[in-house]
């Protein structure tokens, strides 16, 4: 498992600009690749470990790790030095460490059964149906 302690945050001040920023680096590259449910949790009050943590489904072992190996590279061509994954062997809950923010990714069946979003006060979103055309 990848250290996940980082600089001591102080506990109810405002997420800075700089992970702002970098969050919606994030959102964009996993709605570039199709993510589906995407929830940003802001930790700022409530966490010392991160100012953001992002939870996203994707349909398959496959979709999960390229959009992991996505944010990898954004990540460190904005500045991050170490972004580690972990679960890309398994496939079906990957955690990629970007610094100030913790993203998830997660298939459906797998992200129902651990439910982040409600350790945190939230609500699981509803899945996305597909359209029917007839």
């Amino acid at each position: 498992m990848i250290a996940i302690a980082r600089k001591t945050r102080a506990v109810g001040r405002k997420a800075p600009a700089a992970s702002k920023k970098l969050l919606g680096l994030i959102e964009k590259s996993l709605d570039d690749d199709k993510a589906e449910n995407l929830v940003a949790i802001d930790l700022t009050g409530k966490s010392s470990i991160a100012d953001y943590m992002v939870i996203a489904s994707g349909r398959s072992a496959r979709q999960l790790g390229a959009m992991a190996e996505h944010l990898q590279v954004k990540l460190k061509h904005s500045g991050i030095a170490k972004v580690g994954i972990e679960g890309a062997t398994a496939g079906d809950w990957l955690l990629v460490d970007g610094g100030d923010i913790i993203i998830h990714l997660f298939r459906p069946d797998v992200r129902g059964l651990y439910n982040l979003e409600k350790m945190w006060g939230m609500e699981l979103p509803e899945p996305e149906r597909a359209l029917s055309v007839g």
